[in-house]
């Protein structure tokens, strides 16, 4: 079955007359979407879009105002199936209209890469996992980050909890990998400027975001990759975030086949201008894209 799936995947690629059309990348995307049945498995981009999401509030640029669905970017955030497992890579602020937008009734956990509020700021809808679910629910986070979460939670946290308030379970991770379910995990190491977060290693994807560096050694980590994702915010450097090209030449020391950019901002071009101007095998991410691995 998987030799048949190649075959068609590739005669699609042999019969387009214009490879460089955007309608060309757009139907690769589907036909790897119906390629998910026989792969290990799939990510949902639930969020795509930097700290303040696309649009911005009070601004009039050509990326704020595109009636393109392709440049409306809720707070990044990724939905991973991956052999019977299903986690969420981050929760901010929209994590309640993400879940209701993709239909999410389960959840195994909620990874975090980092302590800030555009990734932990929905923690509180975890209410209605609770209630369908019957029980706490797990957290996997550093140190620091459950800190930050008492203090921001702490009414979740006390001895005698108002009746309604988020149970959680929070489950403590680092440099090591570790397993939910049975399924082996591979945190990733990266810095966004000073402080430490972690991106996720699923089989054959990655996923980074909210990085400006990662270690020489975690590079280890990221060799035989399928698909690597990754955050950028602009075309020029910036102090905590990776620019497009310093995304490009950490994809190209990896050596992963694709690329496909996150936590994206109003500062890059609109969608379809963006995705015409990145080299071979690097994408712009969009919310509610699937991808198999």
């Amino acid at each position: 079955m998987l030799n048949i799936a190649l075959v068609i995947f590739l005669q699609s690629l042999i019969t387009y007359k214009d490879k460089n059309s955007i309608q060309y990348y757009k139907d690769i995307l589907y036909l790897r979407e119906d390629l998910a049945i026989i792969m290990d498995g799939t990510l949902t981009f639930m969020g795509t879009g930097t700290s303040q999401g696309v649009p911005m509030i009070g601004c009039d640029c050509e990326v704020c105002k595109s009636d393109d669905r392709h440049d409306k970017r809720l707070r990044a955030s990724a939905l991973i199936e991956y052999k019977g497992l299903t986690v969420l890579i981050d929760a901010g602020p929209d994590f309640r209209y993400q879940m209701l937008r993709a239909n999410v009734r389960h959840l195994d956990a909620i990874l975090l890469t980092h302590n800030h509020k555009d990734h932990t700021g929905g923690l509180d809808d975890i209410r209605s996992f609770n209630y369908l679910e019957n029980r706490a629910f797990p957290i996997y986070c550093e140190p620091y980050v459950q800190k930050t979460l008492k203090m921001e939670y702490s009414y979740a946290f006390t001895e005698e909890k108002y009746p309604g308030a988020p149970e959680y379970i929070l489950n403590t991770i680092g440099d090591n990998p570790f397993s939910i379910n049975g399924v082996e995990i591979i945190p990733i190491r990266a810095y966004h400027n000073k402080l430490p977060v972690l991106g996720f290693r699923f089989g054959k994807l990655a996923y980074i975001t909210d990085a400006s560096s990662i270690p020489e050694e975690e590079f280890e980590k990221l060799g035989g990759l399928d698909i690597l994702i990754l955050n950028t915010i602009r075309y020029s450097s910036h102090h905590s975030h990776f620019s497009v090209p310093e995304a490009v030449s950490v994809f190209e020391k990896c050596g992963a086949k694709r690329l496909y950019l996150t936590h994206l901002s109003h500062q890059l071009p609109r969608h379809e201008e963006f995705a015409a101007m990145l080299p071979k095998n690097v994408y712009p991410a969009f919310d509610g894209l699937k991808l198999s691995f």
